[in-house]
């Protein structure tokens, strides 16, 4: 995944069931770890690791600060270039 996936992945976990958003924060950490992001990674191990003891506050507070982490990922990324480039 790329940042901008991965944000549009980590903004989409807002209900479901506990185990499967947990089953996506390990799936989004690993997408971290590949991005060379492990301290985001962390993060996420933080806010999955929230999760399953029920403190709500803290889960959102890292999913945001990964999110708001990646935006900053993604800003150092160079942009390609679409197909209407130069038109």
């Amino acid at each position: 995944m790329n940042p901008t996936q991965l944000i549009a992945f980590l903004n989409a976990m807002t209900c479901g069931d506990l185990d499967a958003i947990a089953t996506k924060l390990v799936e989004a950490q690993a997408a971290c770890v590949e991005l060379g992001e492990g301290d985001l990674a962390s993060k996420l191990e933080e806010a999955r690791a929230a999760l399953l003891d029920g403190d709500l506050k803290t889960y959102r507070k890292r999913v945001e600060t990964v999110v708001a982490g990646l935006g900053h990922v993604r800003s150092r990324q160079p942009r390609s270039l679409g197909s209407t480039a130069g038109v």
